[in-house]
């Protein structure tokens, strides 16, 4: 017996010494130490011995035992360190190598549009409220003077929700006019941006789902010459000082009198092309002097106070000010058309 002992003792030192990692190592824990290890099955064979050799024999394996543990422990220490060697080596980094650049992005030329137009707004004073997309048709039609029968209410003009159509998605920020003037009292000064839905087939103009810019300013003595001024004050802003723009009688249902805005096409300037359709002038917007009965059913008195109020397309805005030829360009989200701005 004790020669077997000496044998595994010298087998398994051997065995440890050339194993290459852990799962090797591990595997000759088991196999000479385990439960039914080489060891463990000399030591069964110590019934067999003497009264006075099983303390001689005993001795001797325990001394076994404990060489081959603190030999494990040793050489799981070595692999250990080697395979951290072995790893660092692999993830070395040179620090002077130059990174990967990193691509910066850009804000959309719809948000740029958005920004320029509320910081030149901010700066006259205005402030920016928001409201539901979908909206009432109290507010959205009847409040803003639009009745019943009304060609703007026309189911294959409006997106309704309900049968009755009682709610819809709005078709312009306007609704906000009301929901500010029955909560604020004169002076009101606010401009109003969000997303409007018209049934609008796709062209290089129009859009069904677009965004639009309310603004609206109610306080004493305003007068059509205050609305002119506002305008023009933008235009010239976000498109340059020798920008043009005219104004158009028109009616609306909200406003009175009222007019179309237009700005000379930035394309063609003013001689027809395709983007303006040949007009030489692409429509900006619609505006006018709030109608009294607007007014009333907000609970402010026309008789004290009057305001203008206008509307109109960011999509057209950001068309004018970074010169594209195509509305449906700011949609398609193609990188080359993107990159530009």
């Amino acid at each position: 017996m004790k020669e077997q002992l000496e044998q595994i003792r010298l087998q398994a030192l051997t065995a440890m010494d050339e194993a290459k990692d852990a799962a090797e190592l591990d595997a000759l824990r088991v196999r000479f130490l385990g439960k039914k290890g080489e060891l463990t099955a000399v030591l069964k064979q110590m019934g067999k011995l003497s009264a006075e050799e099983r303390p001689i024999m005993g001795q001797a394996a325990n001394a076994v035992r404990a060489a081959l543990e603190e030999k494990l422990e040793q050489r799981k220490t070595e692999l250990q360190a080697a395979a951290l060697e072995a790893q660092l080596k692999a993830e070395k980094l040179d620090v002077t190598i130059p990174g990967t650049p990193v691509a910066t992005g850009y804000k959309h030329p719809m948000t740029k549009a958005l920004d320029e137009a509320t910081d030149i707004f901010v700066s006259m004073g205005f402030t920016i409220v928001e409201g539901p997309e979908v909206e009432l048709a109290d507010y959205n039609f009847t409040k803003l003077n639009t009745e019943e029968g009304h060609p703007a209410r026309d189911r294959s003009d409006t997106f309704y929700i309900t049968e009755d159509d009682s709610v819809l998605l709005r078709t312009q920020t306007s609704p906000m006019q009301i929901r500010v003037m029955e909560q604020m009292k004169p002076p009101i000064r606010i401009i109003a941006p969000g997303r409007v839905f018209r049934k609008d087939e796709v062209d290089a103009t129009h859009s069904p789902m677009f965004h639009q810019i309310e603004g609206l300013v109610v306080d004493e003595g305003i007068t059509m010459g205050d609305l002119k001024g506002t305008l023009e004050m933008l235009v010239k802003k976000l498109y340059g000082e020798d920008s043009v723009i005219r104004l158009r009688p028109h009616h609306f249902p909200f406003t009175e009198p009222s007019c179309e805005v237009d700005i000379q096409c930035f394309k063609c300037h003013g001689e027809g092309c395709s983007t303006c359709k040949g007009e030489g002038w692409i429509e900006l917007l619609g505006a006018g002097m709030v109608h009294p009965k607007v007014l009333r059913n907000c609970g402010v008195d026309p008789d004290e106070y009057s305001g203008f109020a206008f509307g109109f397309g960011l999509e057209r805005l950001a068309m004018g000010r970074f010169k594209i030829s195509d509305l449906r360009l700011i949609f398609e989200n193609d990188i080359r058309f993107l990159e530009q701005f």
